[in-house]
């Protein structure tokens, strides 16, 4: 009969499975923190109380300030030959804008050739008469016609040049020239080589500095009792997005518009860096305190929508950053009001807020 040693072999058995260890890695979650490169792009700003305001949103266009404008119009017929400008550019006071061809160039030139050779003639007869009343032979009165004559031909012919020199008479190119009356920009142009002009016609060109600009608002007849003048207003436009234009109100039309059945109201603004331009459509809020109770209020810039929520994102430091769900009670453009979910003296990211919210969602 066989024996079978087992024994040592789970032994070893054994002593193998016991000695074969599983590596178990430990994995930690970073936490997320603001870095110097991504805190120099945000803003931080403290949640405070304010008086809760009902915003009103109108419409308007941004115009030349009709105050610092100046219009030209022809004061003689003719045909516009040359131009030497087009619409917004800048020109400088006595710069040549455009040439106008006129029957009425010739008439006044011709009239000063006429005056000259009448005045050539009356100095020599008042030279002869001078010479007899010298001699005895003509009189006082004589000497005193002939001068007067020779007078009257000279204030003839200075008023003739006087009407060249205002019309810019070029006696060369048999042309009246229009010149700048004054620096700006041409803010309206109705002139065109080959056009004829009269001294009835409309302004050929319109030049503005527009260093004020005006914007006119369209007041519906529900918003009457809300607009006044001398309120404070924010203007926004396309072209600058996120940018405001601080200004207020400084008339009211008396009278609605026929066309758009609208009240106009005029708000000038200070256009020191040329980027309002007129032409350009704009949108006004304006701000009407409701008075009452302050509430806690929060910029809504600082809003961010997702998943059909809205949240804020409260800064305590740069490690710790809450996401915090919000309802407001109130809110217009520019302010979120709350009477509970945020304290005043918490600070709230207001820009690019969204960047963060991304990387602690992710």
């Amino acid at each position: 009969m066989k024996k079978y040693i087992v024994l040592p072999i789970l032994g070893l058995m054994l002593v193998y499975g016991c000695g074969k260890k599983e590596e178990v890695k430990e994995t930690k979650d970073e936490k997320f923190c603001i870095d110097k490169a991504l805190k120099e792009k945000i803003t931080i700003e403290p949640i405070q109380k304010r008086t809760v305001s009902e915003s009103i949103n109108l419409t308007g266009n941004i115009t030349y300030n009709g105050d610092h404008v100046v219009q030209f119009n022809s004061l003689v017929e003719g045909i516009i030959t040359k131009t030497n400008f087009s619409l917004g550019d800048y020109v400088k006071k006595g710069q040549v804008l455009a040439e106008i061809k006129s029957t009425e160039l010739n008439s006044m030139q011709s009239e000063s050739r006429s005056l000259q050779s009448q005045i050539a003639v009356a100095q020599r007869n008042l030279q002869s008469v001078k010479s007899m009343y010298d001699d005895g032979i003509s009189s006082q009165k004589d000497l005193m016609q002939a001068q007067s004559e020779l007078d009257v031909l000279k204030s003839s012919l200075e008023n003739v040049k006087a009407n060249l020199a205002m019309f810019s008479a070029s006696s060369e190119r048999s042309v009246f020239q229009i010149k700048a009356p004054t620096e700006g920009y041409i803010v309206d142009k109705n002139i065109s080589p080959g056009m004829q002009v009269t001294d009835g016609s409309n302004s050929l060109f319109t030049i503005s500095d527009l260093k004020e600009i005006w914007v006119l608002v369209n007041v519906y007849t529900s918003n009457l009792k809300n607009v006044t003048e001398n309120m404070p207003v924010d203007v926004t436009t396309t072209a600058y997005p996120g940018e405001i234009f601080k200004g207020k109100i400084k008339m009211m039309s008396k009278v609605f518009d026929e066309d758009e059945h609208v009240l106009k109201a005029r708000v000038v603004l200070e256009n020191a860096n040329l980027k309002l331009k007129p032409g350009m459509t704009a949108d006004i809020l304006i701000d009407k305190s409701t008075g009452g109770e302050a509430l806690v209020a929060v910029p809504a810039k600082a809003a961010i929508f997702d998943n059909n929520r809205d949240y804020i994102l409260i800064y305590k430091n740069d490690c710790t950053i809450e996401t915090r769900e919000i309802n407001p009670v109130i809110k217009n453009n520019n302010w979120l009001y709350f009477d509970k979910d945020v304290k005043e003296g918490e600070m709230v990211i207001t820009k690019n807020q969204l960047l963060i919210h991304e990387r602690l969602k992710n």
